[in-house]
């Protein structure tokens, strides 16, 4: 058993038994005064109030000119809030924790968190149309309705979702308090970033805060859904898996396979009509008549046969000189050809017969 730190890398056995967040009594309470903070800070900027004067003396003290030394810096910085290289980062640690524990919970938690921010934060985009710091047309003005696109701020909830769905999926208390420290200073500091940088309102600051905060409340509503749409995309995998598995082969009966046996024409020897042997026998039968005149070839002066006394195996000497005449020894005892003899399969080209050397 591995006891090294490296161990933790390892794929672990079997599923481990996460405890899954639910909608608790003080998530309750966290999520009605997130809400409630949410509607104040969209009134208050539709209303025109202080908060509108705090974005203009915030925008016209123009900290990116206070502390230029920091511009370089947070340029780099506030990376960590846009959505395409915050996600593929989160994405790609969630992938590892999907496979290492045999559960797609993860990957599909941070969709569901990222479908949830583009609705509601696009919608609240597109409908209130405000203006950015760098686009002012009137000072004073909340800048609402005239084609903007950037209340709430989109970096930093996108901040709060991306980096804080790492501390909802914690597996134990301790890393879920690191993580969410973490989150938090993250996402703090890529809110300010964008007031430094004078792309975002102070306001737009706060209502993306109250944006991704409310998103990440409201995920354990949404676990239900997610453990359905896991169960389904594994049903489905595993079935794919067993169309891919291979057919099991039949058995082969004892003694191997047995060679198809072609018939094959054989002119009759008295000029009848032929007959139709089996190419099996009619090789049988042709070894065995150049065995017989092989043996009869080998017998010594004194002891051949006379041409009319018939042999052991009930032929005469005249018929087996005959046959050895026409099947010499060393040669194969082809039938003659015919236009009518049909040939076995395999190469139609007649078989090439060589003499005997010597």
């Amino acid at each position: 058993m591995r006891t090294d730190i490296f161990a933790r890398l390892d794929r672990e056995p079997e599923p481990p038994k996460i405890e899954i967040p639910r909608m608790s009594r003080t998530r309750l309470a966290l999520f009605g005064g997130t809400s409630a903070f949410y509607l104040a800070i969209v009134v208050a900027v539709l209303i025109s109030s202080w908060l509108v004067i705090v974005d203009w003396k915030v925008m016209l003290f123009r900290p990116y000119q206070q502390w230029p030394e920091l511009h370089a810096f947070l340029d780099y910085f506030v990376v960590l809030g846009q959505r395409g290289p915050t996600a593929v980062m989160v994405a790609a640690w969630l992938g590892w924790r999907s496979w290492r524990q045999h559960t797609l919970r993860p990957l599909l938690v941070l969709g569901a968190s990222l479908l949830l921010l583009n609705a509601t934060v696009g919608a609240v985009k597109l409908g209130l149309g405000r203006l950015g710091p760098h686009y002012a047309t009137q000072i004073g003005s909340a800048e609402l309705f005239a084609g903007g696109d950037i209340f709430p701020s989109g970096h930093t909830a996108n901040a709060v979702v991306t980096w804080g769905i790492l501390a909802y999926l914690a597996t134990t208390p301790r890393a879920r308090r690191y993580l969410s420290a973490l989150s938090a200073v993250v996402a703090l500091g890529v809110g300010l970033t964008t007031v430094y940088l004078g792309t975002h309102w102070l306001s737009d600051v706060l209502l993306g805060w109250a944006a991704g905060l409310l998103i990440l409340l409201a995920l354990p509503w949404c676990e239900p859904l997610i453990a359905r749409v896991e169960d389904a995309v594994l049903s489905l995998r595993n079935q794919l898996r067993a169309r891919r598995l291979p057919v099991p082969s039949l058995p082969v009966a004892s003694g191997g396979p047995r060679p198809a046996v072609y018939p094959q024409r054989v002119p009759a020897e008295d000029g009848g009509e032929p007959v139709r042997r089996p190419v099996g026998a009619t090789s049988a039968a042709r070894t065995a008549s150049t065995r017989s005149t092989v043996g009869s070839a080998a017998l010594p002066a004194g002891q051949k046969q006379q041409a009319g006394a018939p042999g052991p195996s009930g032929v005469t000497a005249a018929a087996r000189h005959g046959q050895a005449r026409t099947h010499p020894v060393g040669r194969s005892p082809h039938p003659p050809h015919a236009p009518w003899t049909t040939a076995p399969a395999g190469s139609r080209r007649a078989p090439r017969s060589r003499p005997v050397g010597g």
